[in-house]
């Protein structure tokens, strides 16, 4: 009989300590979930985008796009060595403390810390790379501009050059950095990243089609011009110019007029 209570007792410690460990550790979990952190505190959806080293190559191209709903994009050109980027999609994941967040799965999965504006390229210990090269490994956060984007742009003056009966233009889609348009024959479609102070970049492996017309020329000055600006200026008169550091306008647009 004895035995038998003794054997009752150790059934019911067991179980007790069970609950409580299970209490405990769901009670943790809730508390980091609670406490403020990258996940419920920063405005962290959108698109990020940077050079990252390459051990092989000048640079990686990388974009990569958060969306709120948990899913993401990614792109990465490895520069000098294909014209056409590496693409994939999906889910990713946060991990416990709503600090981290893991894209891709395998041997392409990749951990970033979500900083403000910032996505921290993190090393296989899950650890922040530190050294020389540290700032590399920082991807950027697009800003939004709402006078520019979603909206388009027809191109009406091209280094230094009025632009007549021509059918170029330009749109910024703000939802996921994209910018397309008809470069006067044919049409393009690419990434781009407004940064702080109206700084602009759009990625240099723009799609184009491939279509032969008779007159190239404002074409072939027109995608060269999107290559060399690195920021934007909206004038007064509502139109838009795209510069290189402090010189001259290389292109000016004005809004198109049935929006």
């Amino acid at each position: 009989m004895r035995c038998n209570k003794l054997v009752a007792l150790s059934i019911t410690l067991s179980l007790f300590v069970g609950c409580t460990s299970d209490e405990a550790a769901t009670e943790q979990a809730s508390t980091m979930s609670d406490a403020h952190n990258s996940r419920n505190s920063l405005d962290w959806a959108g698109s990020y985008s940077g050079v990252v080293p390459c051990a092989s190559c000048p640079g990686i191209e990388t974009r990569i796009t958060l969306h709120a709903a948990g899913t993401f994009d990614r792109s990465m050109l490895f520069i000098d060595e294909s014209p056409i980027p590496n693409t994939d999609s999906g889910t990713f994941t946060w991990d416990v403390a709503g600090s981290k967040v893991t894209i891709g799965e395998g041997n392409d999965a990749q951990q970033y810390q979500v900083g403000e504006n910032r996505l921290f390229h993190l090393d296989r210990s899950g650890e922040r790379i530190s050294g020389d090269l540290a700032n590399q490994y920082v991807l950027e956060k697009h800003m939004r501009d709402p006078e520019i984007e979603d909206r388009e742009w027809k191109l009406v003056e091209l280094r230094g050059k009025p632009v007549e009966s021509s059918n170029a233009s330009l749109t910024f889609r703000a939802e996921d950095s994209v910018a397309s348009g008809n470069a006067s024959c044919n049409t393009f479609t690419g990434g781009y990243a407004i940064k702080n102070g109206q700084r602009i970049r759009f990625e240099g492996n723009m799609a184009v089609t491939m279509m032969a017309c008779p007159d190239m020329t404002i074409e072939a000055a027109f995608l060269e011009t999107l290559r060399e600006v690195d920021n934007y200026a909206v004038g007064q008169d509502g139109t838009l110019s795209l510069n290189r550091a402090r010189m001259a306008p290389l292109a000016r647009f004005a809004p198109d007029s049935g929006q």
